[in-house]
């Protein structure tokens, strides 16, 4: 069995309720509401930099809270689960994309 099989989202108990809440809003102020990685402001998510499913005792430690957005929480949470990192080439396509959405061929 692969370790992506084994995995399940042990923090979905934590990530519920008024105690989660107020330790979210301390890690946001903390980390000054940007993504610790890349400096992003945008889709915000609190991340447990040691898994909960590794390390159930500091579920609540705000020293094992980051924030990360969406896309720097998914490439660490692809890795957790035994995926390979992205290629060079195909992270640096991907960036490319990003980058260009939302914009538009106006004046072509």
């Amino acid at each position: 069995m692969s370790r992506r099989d084994d995995y399940k989202r042990h923090s979905a108990k934590v990530t519920r309720g008024p105690r989660w809440k107020a330790l979210r809003l301390q890690a946001l102020d903390r980390d000054g509401w940007q993504c610790v990685k890349c400096g992003t402001r945008r889709r915000l998510e609190c991340d447990h930099i040691l898994p909960v499913r590794d390390r159930p005792d500091l579920a609540y430690a705000l020293s094992n809270l980051q924030i990360l957005c969406g896309r720097c929480h998914a490439r660490k949470t692809r890795i957790e689960v035994g995926h390979a990192p992205l290629s060079k080439p195909r992270q640096e396509w991907r960036n490319l994309l990003s980058s260009m959405k939302g914009k538009t061929n106006a004046g072509i």
